[in-house]
């Protein structure tokens, strides 16, 4: 078990200039954006993408995921998707699906995380749903021949954004291949309670995304510790229900202060994850030397 930082916080910065940062920083772990202006695969040759893993490798990283969340490359943060009414938009996300599984199975990521459809506007679930599944159909073989794992996100305000929304959404699902980017702010913006969620949804899920919630529980991730969510409650949950895969804090809307924002993050949760049981070299992927600077 890692735990990462996602470069989507480090946008005014190149993918190299962010992964040594983060390494700087003391994760163990990085997840890197599968869009621009970090990896989005048709930029990437072979001999680039070499490099990279190289790079990771010389900073004693792990890649928890490759994030194949948004599309900035060719749309914004939601679109192209799953489930708009044109055919060739929706070919462009699963183009970009498969495409990101070639770059996580080279850079041995053992998953990607994708949207979970939407936003609907105006189209009804059930027809959304038959294009998500449609497009699952296309991706689901080379993740299987990969062994790669596509894992839904659910968000608030897209077609799925709560425990029961996916339950009745992975219900379909026949391939161990597809499973859930838990996200532990998105859950609690849903009106949950983090932990529960957790343990309900716990056989599905191969990675999470950190980070905190106002009291409002308006979608708006916060450093860890600024917010609402008993973070504690939660890592403590997903020790205790024997989950062994990554985690990554994301913050994504610190782009001026991506740095400063991992500082005070690492201060606050280092306490809460040697409190909550985890294994802090683990975690860190290095000698306990590394955390002591955060845990005096």
């Amino acid at each position: 078990m890692r735990f990462g930082y996602s470069t989507n916080a480090f946008v005014k910065y190149s993918l190299i200039e962010a992964v040594e940062k983060i390494s700087q920083l003391g994760f163990g772990g990085v997840e890197i954006m599968g869009d621009r202006p970090h990896l989005y695969p048709p930029d990437f040759e072979p001999q680039s993408l070499s490099q990279l893993k190289r790079l990771i490798e010389k900073n004693g990283l792990e890649i928890t995921n490759l994030n194949s969340f948004t599309l900035f490359a060719v749309g914004d943060t939601y679109l192209p998707s799953w489930i708009e009414p044109e055919k060739e938009r929706r070919e462009i996300r699963i183009q970009h699906t498969l495409q990101c599984l070639k770059v996580a199975s080279f850079l041995g990521c053992a998953n990607i995380s994708i949207p979970p459809g939407g936003p609907l506007s105006g189209m009804s679930r059930r027809e959304a749903f038959s294009f998500f599944y449609e497009g699952l159909e296309k991706v689901i073989p080379l993740a299987e021949q990969l062994q790669v794992r596509i894992l839904v996100e659910p968000e608030p305000n897209l077609l799925m954004e709560n425990s029961r929304q996916f339950k009745e959404f992975i219900k379909e699902v026949r391939s161990p291949s597809v499973g859930l980017n838990f996200d532990i702010g998105h859950f609690f913006c849903a009106g949950e309670d983090p932990g529960e969620a957790f343990q309900e949804l716990f056989p599905w899920i191969g990675d999470i995304h950190l980070e905190d919630i106002a009291p409002s529980r308006a979608h708006h991730h916060l450093i860890p510790g600024q917010g609402a969510i008993d973070l504690l409650k939660a890592l403590k949950t997903v020790l205790q229900t024997g989950y062994r895969g990554n985690n990554s804090l994301e913050l994504y809307p610190y782009a001026d202060t991506p740095v400063e924002a991992g500082q005070k993050s690492l201060h606050y949760l280092l306490p809460l994850f040697r409190e909550a049981g985890f294994d802090l070299q683990g975690l860190l992927g290095q000698s306990e030397d590394r955390d002591k600077k955060w845990m005096n």
